[in-house]
C-alpha cells in the first residue's frame, strides 16, 4: 500500500515539473478562453529601456508607444494572450530570431538584411525621428549632406543596428558627399556624451530618447539642455519583427493594426509618447 501511494506522489511530482518546464520554455502556450476556444499566449519581446518608445515604468509595467500600440492590437485579437517581456535590444533580436519571443518592438527599422531572419508584416507599426545631434555652435547643420560636405565625424554605429544602414544608404546615393561611417563594437553608444566630450562631431540619435534624456528635467543630460542640438534628417517608418514561424500571427496583426490605424488611435499614442503626432508627415515619409 505504501508502496503505491509512493508511485503516486512520484508521478505527480514528476508531472508537476514538466509542467513547469512547459511553462518556462520560449514555446507560447495554448489555454481555453472558458467558453471552448483555445487562446494562444505569444510572448511579446520589447526593449525595456528606450523610453518613451518602450521601457517599464514606475509601476513596473511596460508602456511606452510601441507597447501601448500592441496592447490595443491584443485587445482585437480574441485567439491570443499578449505576455510582455522587457528585455535588451540585443536580446530581442536574438530570441525573436529563436523562436524565443513570437514578436519583437524596438522602434526598428526596416532593412533587406533582417528580412532574411524576421517576417515584417505588411502594416508597419509607427513612425520615428531620426536626427544629428550636434553641439549648439553647429546647428546650422540640417542635413546629412550638410554634415558631410563640413567633412565632420559621426559617433560609430554598430553595423547590426539600422542606423548603420540608413547612412549607409545616403552614402551610396551620394558617393561625392559621404558622410564618415565607422562601425562600432557595441549596438550604441552614448552619443551626447561623445559629442559634448568633442570625441565626435556630431551623431545620429531618435528624437524621443533625445527629449528623455536632454529636454527631461530629470534626464541625465539636462544640464546639457543648451550645449547640444538635436536636427531632425527624416522620419521613418517602424515595425515589429516577428519570428519565420509566425505568418499567421502577422496576418492577425496586419488586419489589426489597420482597424487601429482608421481609428488614428496610433496618432494619439505618438502624441502622447512624442510630443508630436508623427503621421502628419506620412505621406513625406519614404522609408
Amino acid at each position: 500500500m505504501k508502496k503505491n501511494r509512493l508511485f503516486q506522489f512520484a508521478a505527480i511530482g514528476l508531472a508537476s515539473i514538466a509542467l513547469l518546464t512547459g511553462c518556462n520554455s520560449g514555446e507560447s502556450a495554448d489555454k481555453d478562453s472558458g467558453d471552448g476556444e483555445q487562446v494562444r499566449t505569444v510572448k511579446v519581446a520589447y526593449d525595456q529601456a528606450s523610453k518613451p518608445i518602450s521601457y517599464i515604468d514606475d509601476n513596473g509595467n511596460p508602456t511606452g508607444y510601441d507597447v501601448e500600440v500592441m496592447k490595443l492590437v491584443d485587445e482585437l485579437l480574441p485567439d491570443y494572450q499578449f505576455e510582455y517581456v522587457g528585455t535588451t535590444s540585443d536580446d530581442l533580436l536574438i530570441g525573436v530570431e529563436q523562436g524565443k519571443y513570437q514578436v519583437g518592438v524596438k522602434n526598428a527599422f526596416f532593412t533587406q538584411e533582417r528580412t532574411e531572419k524576421f517576417i515584417f508584416p505588411k502594416e508597419f507599426l509607427g513612425l520615428s525621428s531620426a536626427g544629428l545631434v550636434l553641439r549648439k555652435e553647429d546647428e546650422g547643420v540640417k542635413t546629412l549632406a550638410d554634415f558631410a560636405k563640413k567633412g565632420y565625424s559621426l559617433a560609430p554605429i554598430a553595423a547590426n543596428n539600422a542606423q548603420y544602414t540608413i547612412i549607409d544608404e545616403y552614402n551610396t546615393a551620394n558617393p561625392d558627399n559621404k558622410v564618415q561611417l565607422q562601425a562600432g563594437d557595441a549596438f550604441t553608444v552614448d552619443v551626447v556624451q561623445w559629442v559634448n566630450e568633442g570625441r565626435v562631431d556630431g551623431g545620429v540619435m531618435i528624437e524621443g530618447p533625445f527629449k528623455q534624456q536632454v529636454l527631461a528635467k530629470d534626464g541625465p543630460y539636462y544640464n546639457l539642455k543648451d550645449e547640444v542640438v538635436y536636427n531632425e534628417f527624416a522620419v521613418i517608418k517602424t515595425w515589429p519583427l516577428f519570428n519565420k514561424k509566425e505568418q499567421e500571427f502577422a496576418d492577425a496583426y496586419d488586419k489589426a493594426i489597420a482597424q487601429i490605424k482608421e481609428q488614428k488611435k496610433p496618432n494619439e499614442l505618438s502624441t502622447k509618447f512624442y510630443g508630436r503626432d508623427l503621421f502628419e508627415v506620412l505621406e513625406n515619409v519614404n522609408r
